[in-house]
């Protein structure tokens, strides 16, 4: 799945390969053979964070922007999901595969609703550069699975539980209510994978017979460059089993 470039092959592999996991056709990774950066396309230039365009507010040209980096993000989310099955699912029970194949096949999903939505609008996914910090705490965490699920869905998934519903509201302001759908959609399942992460953290942890909440803390402390921002979606977390306890005391007053 990681050495597949092309984005429209990649969404029907994941799917696929989620279809086929459930049907027991082939065997769990042993983590062995997993590549330390996935293949990209040729499209988007990727650049430093620093280095990107400021997206325009309200204007179309804005949406777009909006879009196309929302795609980028769910098409790197792919193949984190299959990497995290991959590369760690040998160390936990065979659900935790089960898990993380599905999280990839909603996020192939997601990507093909949004690059959808970018051609209705007049672009398309490759057309706007982007970003690799998603794939940077893939790197960063590669060693460590109670690391890679502290940073990448309790953070950075987490992260989207707080901005998509302004990012909605902005839609439906503008009438756009086709992107206004995916993205609610998006948000359903976004809480899911959270609690995916969740509970996948706080199992390791109990193994380890460590406190979940003081062990992200440290984690974060290690392996997390950036601040925890309010304002938080408490119920969204909450839903998610992402309580308080994790991050209130971590935020900038």
């Amino acid at each position: 799945m990681l050495e597949t470039a092309d984005p429209a092959t990649k969404v029907k592999r994941a799917r696929a390969a989620a279809r086929g996991w459930r049907r027991g056709d082939f065997a769990a990774a042993d983590g062995s053979a997993m590549p330390d950066r996935p293949a990209r396309p040729a499209e988007p230039e990727l650049r430093a964070p620093n280095q990107m365009p400021r997206r325009g507010k309200g204007s179309l040209h804005g949406r777009i922007a909006l879009l196309h980096a929302l795609a980028h993000i769910e098409f790197v989310a792919i193949d984190l999901a299959f990497d995290m099955a991959g590369r760690f699912g040998a160390g936990f029970a065979p659900d935790f595969t089960t898990d993380w194949l599905a999280v990839g096949a909603d996020e192939a999903m997601h990507f093909a609703l949004v690059d959808r939505r970018l051609r209705v609008l007049g672009s398309r996914y490759g057309a706007l550069p982007a970003h690799d910090g998603l794939w940077e705490a893939a790197i960063e965490t590669a060693a460590d699975p109670l690391a890679r699920l502290a940073i990448v869905p309790m953070v950075l998934e987490a992260r989207g539980l707080d901005v998509t519903p302004a990012m909605i509201a902005r839609a439906d302001a503008a009438g756009d209510s086709a992107t206004a759908a995916i993205l609610r959609r998006i948000l359903s399942d976004e809480i899911r994978h959270v609690a995916m992460g969740t509970k996948w953290f706080e199992s390791g942890c109990t193994a380890l017979g460590i406190a979940p909440q003081k062990y992200w803390k440290n984690l974060l402390s290690r392996h997390f460059r950036g601040e925890l921002k309010p304002p938080f979606n408490d119920s969204a977390r909450q839903a998610a089993g992402l309580t308080r306890d994790y991050y209130q005391a971590l935020a900038p007053a």
